[in-house]
């Protein structure tokens, strides 16, 4: 249920962009998610055709760019990616002391206006 209010900001920050650069209409968002984040694409999709059909960004395809997780072992300091979506042990010494490099993120990166 997150999705709406963060649909909703997504949505806010575009219109006042658009608006702010005199755009007749929003066409395209990139957005970028972490594999870790929990924002659900279809969920984001849905309220955005509810959310903006009577705004400048009516129609506007949202993009997605899916980020992987990536730690790093705190006691052999090397870099891995998750293993098969689930939180797995460092590959290189099965260490469980971890710490998350990349896969958090959710923002949008860029819009496209006409």
């Amino acid at each position: 249920m997150h999705e709406l209010a963060i649909t909703e900001q997504i949505a806010e920050i575009a219109i006042r962009h658009g608006e702010k650069n005199h755009a007749q209409k929003v066409t395209d968002l990139y957005l970028v998610i972490g594999e870790l984040s929990t924002v659900i694409d279809d969920s984001v999709r849905f309220y955005w055709d509810l959310i903006t059909d009577q705004t400048i960004c009516k129609g506007a395809k949202l993009h997605f760019n899916r980020v992987p997780a990536i730690f790093l072992c705190l006691d052999c300091e090397k870099e891995y990616r998750l293993s098969e979506g689930d939180l797995t042990p460092c590959p290189h010494c099965g260490s469980t002391r971890m710490e998350v490099r990349q896969g958090k993120e959710f923002y949008l990166e860029s819009i496209n206006i006409t």
